[in-house]
């Protein structure tokens, strides 16, 4: 099933759609200009229209026929607090924030796969179009899912989509069971004694203490975690003093965890607790650490990951699908919804060589070659999972 000829005579008007949410980029919760214009799209193709879940998330149902099944579809809006470099005509128009992430590309796709899906009505049961606020670290995806996404729309099936910068267009890869890594942040803060600089043994020094645990935090990957699970922790920011001649008072240390399953991250939280007090009470200061557990691990349900490649093979050819990639330290929070419901995450190639540079760049943009593949993605799994009888 290559690209329906529908979709491919939308490929300029996706195109416009994109650039224009790229030139309108919004933060985590705050994009209500990307939620009233897909909320607006919906409603012309003819689809319900819910708003408010997860303050700024919108759900589209479209229903064909009497059928009782039914698959959710989700993609993200939000964008990233960095100022973007790219001089193009559609760079974004509000300093400090921007699209670098491809979630414009995201949206758009499944608007044009609502909309096709909309106007062939080719499918017997009901789709759900989720489109998620703040994916990027702050808990949109659960925010939703508490808001009763599942309850209010059930989905026998969920899918998503992520752009791969370096993966050819027309290229797909889909991997079954943990694809991407569980994410948390940490803060460590210090407490010791200050003093001058010139007389450390009238104090305690917290850049010392500091600096120590930095150093026995990295055993735990390598001394706790079971050799054959993947894991890395971190340390990316210490901070300690104002002055060249003071001893401060405080020293703090900031850093992420990332690993493949609950129980590992859970491992490492704890073994980070017992290191930070135990070397913090060796040199007689005290320290307190703040662990975030921000994304569950993102793992594909066997049955569906193989589902989806067989679509992404219908449409570009077995050959321009990798069914092992390599697991992706990344986080990503679809990985909640994954965990009421079983459903698979694949990505799409944004293209390689010159100008493909990773996502979370300034230079970043996403390739609008790839909008009526992703659409065609979404669309021919509704009509293989919902299939008409009478088609």
């Amino acid at each position: 099933m290559p690209i329906a000829d529908r979709i491919a005579k939308m490929h300029v008007e996706l195109t416009g759609w994109r650039r224009d949410l790229h030139a309108h980029p919004e933060l985590g919760f705050e994009e209500t200009r990307t939620s009233d214009l897909v909320a607006a799209k919906l409603a012309a193709f003819g689809c319900e229209v819910h708003r408010g879940l997860g303050k700024t998330g919108v759900v589209g149902t479209l229903r064909a026929g009497a059928g009782a099944r039914s698959v959710g579809l989700r993609a993200d809006m939000d964008a990233l607090p960095i100022e973007e470099a790219n001089t193009c005509a559609h760079r974004s128009r509000h300093q400090g924030k921007m699209h670098a992430c491809g979630h414009d590309g995201h949206t758009t796709m499944l608007l044009g796969a609502a909309r096709y899906l909309a106007e062939t009505r080719n499918f017997d049961g009901t789709v759900h179009f989720i489109f998620q606020p703040a994916e990027e670290g702050m808990g949109g995806a659960k925010a939703m899912v508490e808001d009763g996404l599942f309850e209010k729309f059930p989905c026998e099936a969920i899918f998503g989509m992520h752009n791969r910068p370096g993966l050819p267009i027309g290229r797909f890869a889909v991997r079954a069971g943990p694809m991407m890594a569980a994410g948390a942040f940490f803060d460590i803060r210090v407490t010791g004694k200050g003093a001058h600089g010139a007389r450390p043994e009238t104090g305690i020094d917290p850049v010392m203490v500091a600096a120590h645990i930095a150093i026995a935090l990295q055993t735990i990957v390598s001394r706790n975690a079971p050799p054959v699970e993947t894991a890395v922790l971190s340390v990316t920011k210490i901070h300690g003093g104002d002055a060249y001649n003071v001893i401060p008072q405080t020293a703090q240390l900031a850093g992420t965890v990332r690993a493949f399953s609950r129980e590992v991250m859970a491992l490492i939280e704890a073994s980070m607790k017992r290191i930070v007090k135990g070397v913090a009470e060796a040199f007689g200061a005290t320290a307190e650490m703040d662990f975030r557990f921000l994304f569950a691990p993102t793992v594909n349900d066997a049955r569906e990951a193989e589902f989806a490649a067989g679509i992404c093979a219908g449409l570009v050819g077995t050959h321009n699908v990798d069914r092992n990639p390599p697991l992706i330290m990344a986080s990503e929070d679809f990985s909640f919804m994954l965990e009421k419901v079983p459903g698979c995450y694949i990505n799409i190639g944004n293209g390689e060589g010159e100008g493909g540079c990773e996502v979370h760049n300034p230079a970043y943009d996403f390739n609008d070659a790839a909008l009526p593949l992703g659409a065609s993605f979404f669309a021919q799994l509704v009509e293989a999972r919902l299939k008409n009888a009478a088609s």
